[in-house]
């Protein structure tokens, strides 16, 4: 069974986890990686003009949106183990728990990011026009990943060998649907420190979704994306970790988390769109750093100033480390005053990734 994953196509689960498994794993696990690699081209294409069309249009486009008070709507489809992504509907909006898990934690997970958008910045949903939270569960069989496509979310149930449940964990849906806002107000094209910058902000949307679920401050939070989902008997802890990247796994078939958070150690290579899934790391830290700076809850002061910054018409499509972080204190700047201690925060939090700005 082929599945999605690569460029365009944003997936938790990056290509190079997956090819370590195909190397060390035995023959199931290899087929099942090699699988889960192949789905990638058909989707990725689909992608590409997601975002084609998306970066040729406005950034943000609240005038056009409608006067009817903002409502989330909500729709999960069941592909029962096919690749369907216009599966029938197994819950909408309104409807009761069905008893499914799949469904169930697709349905409250869309819900609580939804919230969290609203709430915290007034968004109405992914592209500020109440679009339809659209997502597929039980994709492909033991399908070991979780996709955004540019339109829908969908989640695979996982082999039960290397990782469940895909839809267990609200961090890998808010970081996914985070990638739609990205697509919406940004682009950053995803390939190289833009595409890393495009990975690390959806991590902190879904640290910082986690976060405001639980009421947690930016110092008690684990800062942990995916750790819900490693199956029984890996060693790790998570799919990736903001707070010390590279400290994730280090298990015999996914290897060693090679996440850097530091320039002294950016990783140069050709292999996942040019590290975007690795070197995300690096902002992924800066953003850690700020948020525990400043203290309190990391949606406040941290998060809007990212937030402003990826909607910043200043922010171009390929942005570097360094770029960003500018625009980052740029934006502190005009939020909370040049003397302020915001601007001094986010200074320190890339001072501390071996960026001065």
């Amino acid at each position: 069974m082929p599945s999605p994953c690569r460029e365009p196509l944003n997936c938790i689960l990056p290509d190079h986890v997956l090819r370590n498994i195909a190397e060390r794993g035995d023959e199931s696990q290899r087929k099942r990686a090699l699988d889960t690699l192949l789905v990638s081209s058909t989707l990725r294409s689909a992608r590409s003009q997601a975002e084609a069309r998306q970066a040729s249009g406005p950034r943000r486009v609240e005038s056009l949106a409608p006067l009817a008070p903002p409502a989330i709507d909500r729709v999960i489809r069941d592909a029962g183990g096919t690749m369907n992504l216009s599966a029938p509907i197994a819950r909408r909006e309104g409807d009761e728990p069905v008893g499914d898990p799949a469904v169930d934690e697709a349905f409250e997970h869309f819900g609580t990011t939804w919230d969290f958008f609203f709430e915290v910045f007034a968004r109405n949903s992914i592209d500020q026009q109440g679009m339809t939270l659209d997502g597929v569960v039980h994709f492909g069989v033991d399908y070991d990943n979780a996709f955004w496509d540019g339109s829908q979310m969908a989640f695979g149930d996982g082999s039960g060998r290397i990782f469940t449940r895909l839809t267990q964990s609200l961090s890998v849906c808010a970081h996914e649907l985070g990638h739609g806002v990205i697509q919406y107000d940004g682009p950053l094209v995803y390939l190289g420190q833009s595409g890393a910058l495009n990975e690390s902000i959806a991590d902190a949307f879904g640290a910082m979704v986690v976060q405001y679920k639980h009421g947690q401050s930016a110092e008690e939070a684990d800062w942990l994306i995916g750790n819900e989902i490693l199956a029984e008997g890996v060693t790790g802890t998570a799919l990736r970790s903001m707070k010390e990247p590279g400290s994730a796994y280090d298990d015999d078939l996914l290897g060693k988390d090679p996440q850097p958070g530091h320039m002294d150690a950016y990783v140069d290579t050709k292999e996942d769109n040019g590290g975007v899934h690795i070197n995300s790391g690096i902002p992924n830290r800066a953003f850690y750093t700020i948020a525990t700076t400043l203290g309190g809850h990391s949606w406040e002061a941290a998060g809007r100033i990212l937030y402003t910054t990826l909607g910043h018409p200043r922010l171009r499509e390929t942005a570097s480390f360094r770029a960003f972080a500018r625009l980052n204190r740029h934006v502190a700047q005009s939020l909370y005053g040049s003397q302020s201690r915001e601007v001094d925060a986010v200074a320190a939090g890339w001072e501390a990734v071996g960026l001065s700005i």
